[in-house]
């Protein structure tokens, strides 16, 4: 008998599998970061579907969301972007009706910018939809597992933002 169908015979069967994964891919953040794509990709084509926005243009309708007028430079930061990466498609929003800009009354030198009706329209069916797929990624849960995971979500997140400053720290 080979080592290997040993070891895969004392093992329990999830781990029968995670032992045929390559070992990255077996991996807590391998497997996070397979779920967060398939969610990615399944919300970026119900956007698209339901509200016709390019991936870009969804990210700038999510983050300004209802809250007041931002400025540009404000919006590439909570997208994560940089000013030049996002006018392209604020413009095609603007031309769209659905992101208005205005200077900003406490500098000139600024730019604003906040949804229209139209855009506010389009961020609600965005919610809406990023709801109705929370319920239904979670409905397979009870009260009991949810709150153990979101705890666990919680701690891993905690420990991964404290590897990250640490690894800034290194340099």
């Amino acid at each position: 008998m080979t080592e290997k169908l040993r070891t895969a015979r004392a093992l329990p069967p999830e781990a029968v599998v995670d032992a045929e994964l390559a070992p990255i891919t077996a991996m807590m953040s391998s497997r996070l970061m397979v779920l967060a794509n398939l969610l990615r990709r399944g919300a970026l084509l119900r956007y698209k579907r339901l509200t016709g926005l390019s991936s870009v243009e969804f990210g700038l309708v999510a983050s300004l969301g209802r809250r007041p007028p931002m400025s540009v430079v404000r919006l590439a930061e909570a997208v994560g972007m940089d000013k030049g990466q996002i006018s392209r498609a604020l413009a095609e929003l603007v031309a769209r009706k659905l992101v208005a800009k205005a200077a900003n009354p406490r500098d000139n030198r600024e730019t604003l910018v906040s949804l229209t009706k139209a855009g506010l329209a389009a961020h609600d069916a965005i919610v809406a939809g990023a709801q109705e797929r929370n319920r239904r990624l979670l409905e397979q849960l009870g009260p009991q597992d949810l709150e153990l995971l979101l705890g666990h979500l919680d701690r891993l997140t905690l420990t991964a933002a404290e590897m990250l400053a640490a690894e800034r720290e290194l340099g």
